[in-house]
């Protein structure tokens, strides 16, 4: 199985756009907020591939602002950040992950490209499509998941 995972694209459509053209072997897309109208867009132009959305702080629309998905025997937290407080700790984060039972959590929100396993939580962080932070290029996340349920998790710079 593979998932993609972008947030804050920030109305960047054609980058955004580019994501998924370049892979639409992809089993979903998750997009992790901040890119509600850019999301909708691409959405329409690719009815066959499954796509999610959480709502991030600059989104005004009426998506959830938590989610979780289950995909290849794994529970994923998706959530923009921002109402987790992120960018201080990712304690909330995990925490809340392992209170609704999930291997997985994503977010959004810093901008900033992140992987890790901690306290038994796989956590990403696929950067910004959309003004990266900290000298970093834009960036989207990748998840593996192969037939004997190894997970995988790489983040992918946009040239």
């Amino acid at each position: 199985m593979k998932i993609i995972v972008v947030s804050d694209t920030n109305k960047d459509y054609h980058k955004y756009k580019a994501v998924v053209e370049k892979n639409l072997d992809a089993d979903m897309v998750i997009h992790l907020g901040d890119g509600e109208h850019e999301f909708a867009d691409v959405k329409r132009e690719f009815p066959d591939m499954t796509f999610y959305y959480v709502q991030g702080e600059c989104d005004y629309g009426k998506h959830k602002a938590l989610e979780v998905i289950e995909a290849a025997g794994y529970k994923i937290l998706c959530v923009h950040g921002h109402e987790h407080n992120v960018q201080g700790s990712l304690d909330p984060i995990v925490n809340e992950a392992k209170n609704r039972g999930c291997k997985v959590a994503l977010y959004g929100h810093t901008h900033m490209y992140r992987t890790e396993c901690i306290d038994g939580v796989y956590v990403m962080n696929p950067g910004a499509i959309d003004s990266p932070r900290g000298k970093n290029k834009p960036s989207y996340g990748v998840i593996t998941i192969d037939g004997s349920g190894k997970l995988m998790m790489n983040i992918v710079a946009l040239s």
